[in-house]
Parts: structure tokens; C-alpha cells; sequence
């Protein structure tokens, strides 16, 4: 008797009609003094929303202002980023996340020292610790938008603090399955890996809202807990951290640790073990991994680590963390995003002036393929000629600051460079390469390209610099 056939196994595709439904965030600033409940504020959000058919993603909403209740209490209406990779969605597409907060001061801070007298005859080291910020804070406001990296780096680390909170809440065994609440971003100087932490920490504070009623970030400054004294550093260590339990203990709040070149704690270790390091650097080590292992089961509280020098780092330190993140230096098109919006901002300030809207990244790659499929193009008054020939020079210029391995930090001060040595602060010319180009500087705002030679100039005198310094 032949054997049957196994049933086919297949999963049938899904019905055409069937609608794949997005999770969209959406955060909900109000106005420093706005004394509404949050709530009411929640439900008016997803009322207008309700009304409209389709959103950008992200975007900025408008036409909110037209309630007068929203009016009266909320600043600034964003639609975040998301998975989906459409540019929009519309309302049947969107699982709604509403999230509303009132950012605080950014002056409002505390610090922990290491005054403790340690050592004998009264002498104290006031050295500061670390500093305490609460989140939201209006200081970081817009800092996660200014972030612009190649990937979803982002949107990786959101995503990961989601799922230990999911494993957290569903109380899985740790035994069985680990995680250590542990972040290492690492990579050259300059590439905003500081930032992040802190517009991670600005991000979570606002998305866990419904969660936490409240949320801090404690900057840890590494250096402080190395005493004078020998043999006490590693008791400034679990000093600092018995003040990060106590608020820990508040259970309604979120605390982010951030460890700023953690690689200037973890690399004692290696030299205490080699003999050219005092053993206290070992101390300082060994109680820092000591009291990661005790905040690992702790639901609210995130480490957050950063390094320029990652093979300087304990190993030990390395297999704590549950994500080691490579920050590079950006690439052309992340360079592109980064002199856009540094143009868009001074366009938006009055500074430069421009006839047309800087073009989006992917508008001017659509322009570079039909510039490379032999269309030409040419500055004239036409808009879309003149945004093809924007595009094109930023493009040009985001090449050039790639070549040179320039790193956000540098990037984000081009502008300012080509203000203070080629736009004469208020004269009525710049200086280039073939000439001298007038502007209006003095009635007002420079002509966009004169901005552009500007910081092209800017960009070969660094070079040139940096040539020099490598002699």
C-alpha cells in the first residue's frame, strides 16, 4: 500500500481585505503652566484624531488648535516614528498610543558628592558623583529628532526596553531567561552616543508615562569615584549606589543610569591584574559589576553605558550588557539629514534666506538618479530646478564631510564656522574661492548658497588643519 500524501502544510495568505494595523506613538507636550488632567487631555487628542482619515508618519499634527480646550493647555502635537515604512497610514492602520507629559525646567538638578571625610584628619573630598535630573526635562526637548543615525538604531533600543518590561510584567524565570538592563554604546568621539542616552532617557520617560508616574536620570561622572585615599574607592562605589536603590525603592518612578566613558572604570581591572595599576582600580571594578548584578532584577531602572575606547572595557562588563550598540561616524546620506536641518533651523530663524524648502533626503536622491540618468540641471529662479540644484550641492558637500570622517559634533558647527569666517558678520560680502560674493547679510539673511560656500570653505580649512596636526 503506497503511503498518503501529508496534508499540505501551507499557510494560506492572508485575505487582501485584511488590514495590518500599526502601533503609532503619539506625545502630547503641554504648555509650562497647563493645569489640565492628563487624561482629559488624552481622550480631546484621540477625539480629533478620530476625525481625520489619514497621518503623516512621522509629522507634526495641525489644526488641534482649533479646540479650544487644547488650545488653552497643549504646546506641540508630534506623530512619532514607527516600523511601518509607509511615509503615512491612515486611521484604520493606527493602533493610537497617546502619550501626554509636562516637561520640567531644565535647571532642576541635584548632586550626589563624595564628601565623606574618608581618609582621617577631617580632609573631604567634595568631588560630584553624580547629578540627578528629572524627566521629562525641557532642556532635552527635540534632542531625539536631532539624532540622525544610519538604520533603526533607535528604534532598536526603544524596542528592547519594551520587551524586558514585557518579560518583567509576565514574571519569567531570570534563571532561565537573563537580562541585565544593560546598554554599552560605543565608537568614535563626537558621534552623539551621550546624546542618545539622555534622548533615550527623555523618550522613556514620556512613553512610560502610564507606567511611572514620575522619572530621573543620574549622571554617573566616573572619574569622581576614584578617592585619593587608598582602598576607598570602592566604597564610593556602593555609596553612590545605596543613594541609586533608596530611589530605585520608589516604585512608581523610572531611573536611567547613565556611565559616561565607562571605559575609565572597567579598564582598572586589566591594570590592577598586570600590576601596573594600584589594586584599588581592581576594588573600584569588581564592586561596580557587584552592584549591576543587584539592580538586575530591579523592573525600573535601565544602565545605561558609553565609550570612545571599547577594548579598553572589562570583558566582564561587556557580557553584562544585553546590548553593545556601534556608533559610527554618519554616512553621506545621515550627513545630508544632519546640514538639512541645521539649514532648516537658521532659514526658520531669519538668518538665511531661501526662495525654496531645503529637499528631503529621499527627494534629493531622486534627483541624483535622474541627474545620473542625464538630466541636467541648473540655480535658476524655477522652484524645482532651484530645490534639484539645493539638493544636489548638500549632496556634493555631505560627500565631501564624509571623506573626511567628520562626526555629528563637527557637522552641527559648520554653520557656525562658515558665519564667523566667511559671512563677515554683518558685511555685505564673502570671500571664495573665485571671488567675492555679495550678500544681504547686512539688511537681513544670506542667500543660501553663500552659506554653502561658506562651509565648504570651512570644510578644506579642517582639513588642512588636520593635516597639520598629523605632521
Amino acid at each position: 500500500m503506497s503511503p498518503q500524501p501529508l496534508p499540505d502544510a501551507t499557510v494560506a495568505p492572508a485575505p487582501s481585505d485584511v488590514i495590518i494595523r500599526w502601533p503609532i506613538h503619539v506625545e502630547v507636550r503641554l504648555q509650562p503652566r497647563a493645569s489640565a488632567r492628563f487624561d482629559t487631555i488624552r481622550n480631546l487628542v484621540q477625539s480629533f484624531m478620530m476625525s481625520h482619515d489619514r497621518f503623516g508618519i512621522p509629522s507634526v499634527l495641525e489644526g488641534w488648535k482649533d479646540v479650544s480646550e487644547l488650545a488653552s493647555s497643549v504646546e506641540h502635537i508630534n506623530v512619532c516614528e514607527s516600523p511601518c515604512s509607509k511615509q503615512s497610514l491612515s486611521l484604520e492602520e493606527m493602533i493610537l498610543h497617546i502619550h501626554v507629559y509636562q516637561p520640567s525646567d531644565g535647571d532642576s538638578f541635584e548632586e550626589f558628592s563624595n564628601s565623606n571625610g574618608l581618609g582621617g584628619g577631617g580632609d573631604e573630598d567634595d568631588t560630584m558623583a553624580a547629578s540627578v535630573c528629572e524627566l521629562p526635562n525641557k532642556s532635552w526637548e527635540g534632542l531625539w529628532d536631532s539624532l540622525i543615525y544610519a538604520g533603526d538604531i533607535k528604534l532598536k533600543l526603544l524596542d528592547y526596553i519594551h520587551a524586558t518590561l514585557l518579560l518583567s510584567d509576565a514574571n519569567v524565570d531570570s534563571n532561565l531567561v537573563s537580562w541585565n538592563r544593560v546598554v554599552l554604546l560605543h565608537g568614535p568621539p563626537g558621534t552623539g552616543k551621550t546624546s542618545l542616552c539622555r534622548a533615550l532617557a527623555q523618550k522613556l520617560s514620556i512613553r512610560l508615562s502610564h507606567r511611572y508616574s514620575h522619572a530621573r536620570l543620574l549622571e554617573i561622572n566616573s572619574h569622581s569615584l576614584f578617592s585619593k585615599w587608598f582602598s576607598e574607592s570602592g566604597k564610593l562605589v556602593q555609596r553612590l549606589f545605596t543613594s541609586i536603590n533608596e530611589l530605585i525603592e520608589e516604585e512608581d518612578g523610572f531611573i536611567v543610569v547613565l556611565i559616561d566613558e565607562v571605559e575609565s572604570l572597567t579598564a582598572a581591572r586589566a591594570g590592577a591584574m598586570a600590576g601596573t595599576e594600584p589594586s584599588d582600580g581592581l576594588r573600584v571594578v569588581n564592586a561596580l559589576l557587584t552592584q549591576l548584578d543587584k539592580l538586575k532584577h530591579r523592573k525600573n531602572v535601565l544602565i545605561m553605558s558609553t565609550s570612545n575606547l571599547v577594548k579598553a572595557i572589562d570583558s566582564a562588563f561587556v557580557d553584562r550588557a544585553d546590548i553593545v550598540q556601534f556608533i559610527d561616524l554618519p554616512t553621506r546620506d545621515a550627513i545630508y539629514e544632519i546640514l538639512r536641518s541645521c539649514l532648516c533651523e537658521v532659514i526658520s530663524k531669519g538668518i538665511v534666506a531661501s526662495t525654496v524648502t531645503i529637499p528631503t533626503l529621499k527627494q534629493a536622491q531622486m534627483f541624483e538618479v535622474l541627474i545620473k540618468a542625464g538630466q541636467e540641471y541648473t540655480s535658476t529662479d524655477d522652484p524645482h530646478e532651484k530645490q534639484k540644484y539645493m539638493a544636489l550641492r548638500i549632496l556634493k558637500l555631505a560627500a565631501l564631510c564624509r571623506s573626511q570622517g567628520m562626526s555629528g559634533r563637527a557637522l552641527r558647527r559648520l554653520p557656525v564656522l562658515a558665519l564667523a569666517r566667511h559671512l563677515g558678520l554683518g558685511s555685505t560680502s564673502c570671500r571664495t574661492d573665485t571671488g567675492v560674493q555679495h550678500s544681504t547679510l547686512a539688511q537681513g539673511a544670506a542667500d543660501i548658497d553663500i552659506w554653502l560656500n561658506g562651509m565648504e570653505q570651512v570644510i578644506r580649512e579642517l582639513v588642512k588643519e588636520q593635516e597639520h596636526l598629523q605632521q
